[in-house]
């Protein structure tokens, strides 16, 4: 799960002779030979100089065009300004919320019929990725807009499908998923949040952490409980909560919702909130699907979609810190010579790169498989894992080529770091992505 967790025989009380056997006239003795490896990094090293990181074999005119697309507009458009929004903690301009949802980035996945472009899965990544490279903030804005569509895609009614998917698909309404409690974190079996039944409205009380954009949004996928007697996952709902959005000075202007900011080192340009309900109102017939006691169940289904998607947005983090820490070694002179020519410093580089083009290969293979309409929970568990290790690792590892000055705010690294960090924990903390995995290779091999 990190850098830190990597168990090798030397761990285990065992010597070179005990494990001699299992490499010994195999491809492993090539691979490991010094000069062939360090000469493999050199030539490695050759073309991330050239601005060439591996093919991503998209065998797609569209894809190709689209990632293009999105690198030319996050390189101009995201990046000159990150380093500003990110150190006046400022929410992401108006203006350029607009210009993504002009391009489609909200309703990517959305269907052609309900307003969106009817693209899959490996086009969000694509673009994810694209956006999360100028600054993980922005490439972030459509996820909860992703996870709002495939929830009412997959579970609405026709009557909530007409009523809100055009709307998030061209950005009228920017929704935030409204699921963690302070006290449940991933046990959302454990969830408090009810939501009483009132005549032709729900009245909702009870406490929500961590609601990304939760002041600016319009419409709040709401989790809550709305059995008495029904217990664990069994009593969830799913509510579709409108609400009018915030202000600086008043971020919550609606009966029976306020909330208060949680400062964050990093993933700024959204804001986090802490939110309460006090008899908060929402209509009956804004339940997801018209039954009690689905939520759960509909969460879980956009899981595997939410998960690759961050995968995607890790994938953007990772490769800015490759091109940061590559970057800064070419230029930084020391003894007469860049620093990238010592073996250290390329050795690193090398890593990085192929680290990320790994878990770039298994976050395109996991999003194929969902296209495709095959369960995937296991691969979207792997690139999420993967992934968000590679990003705080490249990070890491940018910074110590940075020296210094990689812990001076002046560089932009510094804010790499804080954004990377995020990436292990949200959407399913490592630890979680683990069991996911294990349980589900566990169950396919019976």
């Amino acid at each position: 799960m990190s850098q830190m967790e990597i168990i090798r025989p030397t761990d285990m009380g065992l010597a070179h002779d005990d494990v001699a056997r299992f490499i010994s006239g195999s491809a492993l003795v090539a691979l490991s030979d010094r000069s062939a490896l360090e000469m493999a990094r050199r030539t490695l090293l050759a073309e991330l100089t050239e601005g060439r990181f591996g093919e991503l074999a998209l065998n797609d005119d569209l894809l190709e065009a689209t990632r293009e697309q999105f690198f030319r507009f996050a390189a101009a458009e995201v990046a000159p300004h990150a380093e500003e929004w990110h150190g006046n903690d400022e929410l992401i301009p108006l203006a350029l919320v607009h210009k993504l949802a002009d391009m489609g980035v909200f309703g990517m996945t959305v269907p052609e019929e309900f307003g969106g472009l009817g693209l899959g899965k490996l086009a969000m990544c694509i673009v994810s990725e694209a956006l999360s490279r100028g600054y993980l903030g922005v490439g972030s804005l459509g996820t909860r807009s992703e996870i709002a569509a495939e929830l009412i895609r997959i579970g609405g009614t026709d009557a909530q499908k007409e009523k809100f998917l055009h709307k998030i698909a061209t950005g009228e309404i920017l929704p935030t998923a409204v699921f963690t409690e302070p006290d449940t974190g991933s046990d959302l079996g454990s969830l408090r949040t009810r939501a009483m039944r009132d005549g032709d409205i729900y009245r909702v009380f009870g406490a929500k952490t961590w609601i990304t954009h939760g002041s600016r949004s319009d419409l709040m996928t709401l989790l809550v409980r709305t059995s008495s007697t029904a217990d664990g996952y069994r009593g969830l709902s799913m509510l579709l909560a409108p609400k009018p959005r915030g202000t600086e000075s008043n971020p919550f202007p609606v009966k029976g919702l306020s909330g208060t900011e949680i400062p964050v080192l990093g993933y700024r340009g959204m804001k986090e909130y802490e939110i309460s309900f006090d008899g908060f109102e929402v209509p009956v017939t804004n339940l997801l699907g018209g039954v009690e006691g689905q939520g759960f169940k509909q969460l879980m289904e956009t899981f595997e979609s939410a998960r690759i998607q961050t995968a995607a947005r890790a994938l953007g983090v990772a490769q800015n810190a490759l091109e940061l820490g590559l970057r800064y070694a070419q230029e930084r002179a020391q003894f007469g010579k860049p620093i990238v020519d010592f073996p250290r410093v390329h050795a690193k580089l090398a890593l990085m790169a192929t680290e990320t083009m790994m878990a770039r290969q298994l976050s395109y293979f996991a999003a194929r498989q969902k296209d495709a309409g095959r369960r995937c929970d296991i691969e979207a568990g792997m690139a999420k894992l993967l992934a968000a290790r590679v990003a705080f690792a490249n990070a890491d590892c940018a910074l110590q080529i940075h020296g210094g000055n990689g812990y001076a705010l002046e560089y932009p690294i510094s804010r790499i770091l804080c954004d990377s960090r995020i990436l292990s924990i949200f959407e399913g903390a490592a630890e979680i992505q683990a069991q996911v995995i294990a349980r589900g290779l566990l169950s396919r091999g019976n």
